[in-house]
């Protein structure tokens, strides 16, 4: 099968299997695993904090993320196709107590002048904006990257007003790669980051996140109360710290591969594909087309693309698909498109 639903679906390298069976092991619940304390020393170095703490998943890490930087009963904004409020199963409220106040944006990119519509002082009668979420990249944006000036100036003001900024940097490396910077220039003024290790990076499990110290340490706790009170999990903490290491140099061919599919799937008549800045290829298909019937048709044929809704679909670049894979899979698309 092409598998082109996400860049999730990689499979750990043979190097990542080699580190992982000889991964030096301890309990970390008790800080005494030795792979897991060398990746957040290193995942917290790569992003320009002072700590950084390892979970299972990018969800917990946004979860712990909102409820360190909010108090119960505040409102968080973000835009309104985020993962967090799209795809976290309101965890925002239901371990933190807040609700979300999502806004529009046309590429999923939230400059000052966006935020500032919903932002509330708080008083009688509402609830004030407890914290600002942005996602980089935005992935139901198509991999949209946020300019750093954008995220400087959100971050600058947000602060003025004592409103902290958390980074949904699941996709942060190919922000990074896409715009030349390194993730701790891009992550410099924000006051947390979660950034994954399985999806573009290809680790078999785990996410980052990382702050100051003194949050990070509280979010330890938080931590455990999800159930992420992992023991010797030093055997997947190798495989990250390889990811960290060797898998963004990879990114640029990802990306590469997703503007030549973008470019063929925009030479099928009546399929529109959107801009491609990073690894994610988002297209609409004709009128009468149903996503879900093509994805099934494709699949049918060893092709694997999620449909989004009712009108468009997406597929991702990883390292696991190669670029005679990506015009395969164009070409199927062609092939159900015109039966």
């Amino acid at each position: 099968m092409i598998d082109l639903r996400s860049d999730t679906v990689t499979k750990p390298t043979p190097a990542m299997r080699k580190a992982m069976s000889e991964a030096e092991v301890g309990d970390d619940v008790y800080a005494e695993d030795p792979t897991v304390n060398r990746l957040e020393q290193r995942a917290a170095e790569i992003a320009g904090k002072e700590s950084a703490i390892f979970v299972p998943t990018g969800t917990m890490g946004n979860t712990i993320a909102m409820k360190l930087l909010t108090e119960h009963g505040q409102e968080v904004v973000c835009e309104s196709r985020a993962h967090l409020l799209d795809w976290e199963l309101s965890m925002l409220s239901w371990f933190s107590g807040c609700q979300i106040r999502p806004v529009d944006s046309p590429d999923g990119i939230l400059t000052w002048d966006i935020i500032t519509r919903v932002l509330k002082a708080g008083g009688a009668h509402s609830s004030p904006t407890g914290a600002i979420e942005i996602e980089n990249t935005h992935n139901m944006s198509g991999g949209t990257v946020y300019p750093q000036e954008v995220i400087d100036d959100v971050c600058d003001r947000a602060h003025a007003l004592g409103i902290p900024v958390h980074m949904d940097g699941a996709r942060v490396f190919n922000a990074a790669e896409a715009a030349g910077k390194p993730v701790k220039e891009i992550a410099a003024k924000v006051d947390t980051i979660m950034f994954c290790l399985s999806k573009a990076l290809g680790a078999p499990v785990g996410s980052m996140l990382a702050g100051p110290r003194k949050l990070m340490d509280k979010g330890r706790l938080l931590r455990k109360r999800l159930g992420g009170g992992m023991r010797q999990v030093g055997v997947l903490a190798a495989a990250g710290l390889l990811a960290l290491e060797e898998s963004p140099k990879g990114l640029a061919t990802d990306h590469a591969n997703a503007r030549y599919l973008a470019e063929k799937l925009a030479r099928i008549d009546g399929v529109t594909a959107r801009p491609v800045p990073t690894n994610i290829v988002v297209f609409d298909l004709p009128a009468g087309k149903s996503p879900n019937e093509v994805s099934a048709a494709l699949k049918a044929r060893g092709v694997l693309m999620n449909a989004v809704n009712n009108k468009f679909m997406r597929a991702l670049t990883h390292y696991d698909v190669t670029r005679q894979q990506c015009g395969q899979a164009a070409d199927a698309l062609h092939e159900v498109l015109a039966g």
